[in-house]
């Protein structure tokens, strides 16, 4: 019986190398193949456009012997996971070549793509051209001269030359390959790229540089470098990092920017650095994976950082803010010169704040908050309705009736309107809900001083700076060190009758566990002996898991709520309430 076998057409490799969407894209993969190599240092140098020049690639990475050659690298399509694991040898980095196609990214920029690899005292050289390739019809068929001679033991590394450039295509734009390797490489301490002699780093980014030093107060000098882009979207890897003595601690942060109510959030997407602050050493957690709460030094650190990332946005950034609430005070003006002086510094200044948040964001979507606040303050007219009624006099009893009669329709109008305004929460809130990044302490902030959705039981329950600082006493307390990164999102409040409220957020994506009712009733236990109150608790979260308890499994005063059925619930309330008002 003949045995058939599969047979590889040769254009398979022109098919492989135009799966990149550009050329800086296709020299990322051969970069992405000396990360995986272990490389310290991978220098890029680019022909000058319309020459002949080479562009090569070379990094001083563990190269490749003879038999690698042979078995691996010559394996079309062969992911390296299979047979080394998801991480590199020596430093332990996560694997980037996953489809065993990146050797043909050459071909996407150039016609002759050579490659040298030095490994254990041997050199190998081998050439591959899309010339010869047009020459076969099976891959497999195709000869590939390997040269090997020996070389010195401490020489390592690859280089890979690519010649005969496309000339129908663009040639490689430093800049733009600087953009397309900081956002994979960026934050890397061991892995370092010069791209035409330069070395890749934060001034590179593409919009303003800024480098600011400054002593302060038992900290020592600070040094903060950082550039904001100015591209349409936001960076992959945005923040500051915070080095001290040379290390990275934690992740990127902005120093309280992000905390910032009147501060554009889009904008945090756009800044990137780090900051030297070796006076921080003492402060700085065992594990290097933090600063201790409540350091006095982090915040004169955060304070001098927020201050001049204000003042670099406001030099990039401030006319286009400016531009965008000009064109929209242009339509409000009409409106805002109706309302009574009080009325109108507030509704500017809140005007102000909703482009501030909402910078970036189309018109047609901005336009709509800003005219709703506006039809707010318009009907806003209980104050008057009282004055009318107060000036009644009690003999009067005609006028009083009709005052009462007055308030009881303004009422009905300011429940109307009050229902639009849930429903529109409702819409907002859903979709927090459904995006799957969103965080325990952005579903707190929206949902924190607006239980109503959870049910009229709950509506009258409010928190307050006193039981506040109980559970940041308590969280300051349970989680520190290294079990900071478990602390829970917890919301404390009271209603009228001294009954205490204690809810846990989980974030919308996290299936809630077995785990979580255990936490959280023992949150309560804690809470409890502190305070000597009862308390009642509600766990919040996206979705069920399957060793969640139900029914006479939870303790007595323990809800177990889902997002979704929350947002539904409060939903069906408020539709109620519309088809029932005039």
């Amino acid at each position: 019986m003949d045995k058939l076998r599969f047979q590889v057409d040769s254009r398979l490799a022109t098919l492989l190398s135009q799966e990149y969407a550009s050329t800086e894209k296709a020299i990322k993969e051969l970069v992405d193949n000396a990360w995986d190599a272990d490389a310290d240092v991978v220098r890029i140098d680019l022909p000058a456009p319309m020459t002949d020049e080479p562009l090569t690639i070379t990094d001083d990475g563990s190269g490749m012997t003879e038999e690698e050659i042979s078995r691996h690298y010559l394996f079309i399509a062969r992911d390296r996971r299979s047979r080394r694991g998801e991480r590199t040898a020596a430093k332990k980095r996560l694997i980037k070549g996953r489809k065993g196609i990146g050797k043909f990214a050459g071909l996407m920029a150039a016609s002759v793509m050579a490659l040298e690899t030095r490994a254990r005292g041997r050199c190998s050289r081998l050439r591959l051209t899309m010339e010869d390739l047009a020459q076969v019809q099976d891959i497999e068929q195709l000869p590939i001269s390997h040269q090997v001679e020996a070389c010195s033991e401490d020489r390592h590394g690859t280089t890979i030359v690519l010649t005969q450039l496309h000339q129908g295509l663009a040639y490689p734009d430093p800049d733009k390959l600087r953009q397309v390797l900081l956002q994979e490489y960026g934050r890397q301490d061991d892995f370092t790229i010069f791209v035409n002699g330069k070395r890749l780093d934060i001034d590179d980014i593409r919009g303003s540089y800024n480098e600011e030093v400054e002593t302060l107060p038992s900290v020592g000098e600070v040094r903060l470098r950082f550039a904001i882009s100015d591209g349409k979207t936001g960076l992959r890897q945005p923040g500051i990092t915070l080095r001290v003595d040379g290390k990275a601690i934690g992740k990127p942060s902005f120093f309280g920017l992000d905390r910032s109510e009147d501060f554009p959030r889009k904008l945090l997407n756009k800044v990137f650095g780090e900051i030297d602050a070796d006076g921080l050493g003492p402060h700085v957690t065992a594990g290097w994976d933090g600063i201790v709460e409540n350091s006095e030094l982090a915040q004169a650190v955060e304070a001098f950082a927020q201050a001049k990332l204000r003042a670099g946005f406001e030099e990039q950034y401030g006319r286009d803010i400016q531009l965008a609430q000009a064109r929209m005070q242009k339509a409000v003006q009409e409106r805002l010169a109706k309302l009574p002086e009080y009325k109108r510094e507030f509704a500017e200044r809140a005007i102000k704040r909703v482009l501030d948040r909402y910078y970036g964001e189309p018109e047609s979507k901005v336009e709509p908050m800003v005219f709703v606040l506006l039809e707010a303050l318009e009907r806003s007219d209980y104050r008057a309705l009282m004055e009318h009624i107060a000036a009644a006099t009690r003999g009067d009893i005609g006028a009083i009736a009709d005052a009462l009669d007055q308030f009881g329709l303004a009422d009905m109008s300011y429940l109307v309107q009050q229902a639009e305004g849930r429903s529109l929460y409702l819409d907002q809130l859903e979709r927090l809900a459904n995006e799957t990044n969103t965080l325990e302490s952005q579903m707190h902030r929206a949902i924190a001083s607006n239980l109503w959705i959870f049910g009229s039981q709950f509506s009258l329950f409010s928190s307050n700076q006193t039981l506040k600082r109980q559970i940041e006493d308590y969280l300051g307390k349970a989680f520190k060190g290294s079990n900071a990164s478990k602390r829970p999102d917890l919301l404390l409040n009271e209603n009228l009758h001294g009954e205490y409220l204690l809810i846990e957020f989980k974030r919308p994506g996290h299936a809630l566990r077995h785990e979580d009712y255990q936490q959280v009733t023992s949150y309560r236990s804690q809470l409890a002996s502190n305070t000597g109150k009862s308390i009642r608790v509600l766990l919040l979260g996206g979705k069920r898991g399957s060793d969640l308890p139900l029914g006479a499994y939870v303790e007595p005063n323990t809800e177990i709520m889902l997002f979704g059925d929350v947002i539904s619930s409060a939903r069906r309330q408020v539709e109620w309430l519309l088809r029932r008002l005039p």
